[in-house]
């Protein structure tokens, strides 16, 4: 009875495994693995599978949007943009301030025999002196009582002097001035570079400056810029040397002129400046006291 039984488990047992090897060779999966095992990876390959498709559509969905934009034809522009500028109804001139005088000198077609180009040549410099009665003229002693002063001390001879003299030593007519380069114009100052010539000879070469405030003060700055270079020429004459004189400048400072605190009438602002004795603060000047 008890073997009956024995054979009986046994064959109970061969059934039970021949069914778990069926399911897994269905499932390819080892019979002995764990059943949670199994579950997770079903799982897990399921969801794989099921993102695919998503994914794939998207692809789609993304090059065909991408398809549209390029094929989509270019808009034109608005016939308002295609209307070109009104045709201004008066003269509009340059800016001279930005593009300056154009006021190159002139070259001279002659041949060099018959004529001189000042605006190169330096014909007569230092060929020999000039005659005693124009060197008497040209280096006499600076009267202190025609020198003027700056507000800010610096001491000056009006450039008309400077022309006086060169009448007196060379005659009316005598000397000149001759530009030797285009003028340069800046946002604030004319700069242009001259010679100057007495009795047909070169003298000196130097290069004037001006200040200007605004475009309508250059013509007058040209001008400045001019009394300005003859000025600088005129030292290599010898006229009013005494002007660069540092201890001719002390003691005309210390016997003609002073200084004095003033206030500006406008803003009321209050400063210190230099004026002769013998001449009165004048506007926008107001005096307030004296050093």
């Amino acid at each position: 009875m008890s073997g009956l039984r024995y054979r009986s488990w046994r064959a109970l047992e061969t059934l039970q495994h021949a069914a778990a090897f069926s399911q897994a060779s269905r499932t390819r999966i080892s019979p002995y693995q764990p059943s949670h095992l199994i579950t997770k990876r079903a799982v897990t390959y399921s969801s794989t599978r099921s993102q695919s498709p998503t994914n794939t559509n998207s692809a789609t969905s993304q090059a065909a949007r991408t398809t549209s934009a390029t094929s989509s034809p270019t808009s034109t522009s608005s016939p308002a943009s295609r209307v070109s500028a009104p045709t201004p109804n008066r003269t509009t001139t340059d800016n001279i301030s930005k593009s300056g005088l154009s006021d190159k000198p002139l070259e001279l077609e002659a041949a060099p025999e018959e004529k001189i180009d000042w605006t190169r040549s330096f014909h007569g410099l230092s060929a020999e002196p000039f005659p005693k009665e124009a060197a008497d003229i040209l280096l006499a002693e600076t009267d202190p009582e025609e020198v003027e002063i700056k507000p800010d001390g610096i001491v000056y001879l009006p450039e008309i002097k400077y022309r006086r003299i060169l009448n007196r030593a060379f005659g009316p007519g005598g000397w000149g001035l001759v530009p030797r380069s285009e003028s340069i114009v800046t946002p604030r100052t004319v700069t242009r570079e001259y010679a100057l010539v007495c009795n047909g000879r070169l003298v000196s070469v130097a290069r004037g400056e001006q200040d200007y405030f605004s475009p309508d003060g250059i013509p007058t700055a040209t001008e400045g810029c001019r009394s300005n270079a003859l000025v600088r020429c005129c030292k290599d004459l010898g006229i009013a040397s005494e002007l660069w004189d540092p201890r001719w400048i002390r003691k005309y400072r210390a016997k003609y002129t002073r200084e004095v605190f003033v206030e500006h009438i406008v803003n009321k602002k209050k400063t210190k400046i230099w004026t002769r004795k013998d001449d009165p603060v004048g506007y926008p000047w107001k005096e307030t006291g004296s050093k």
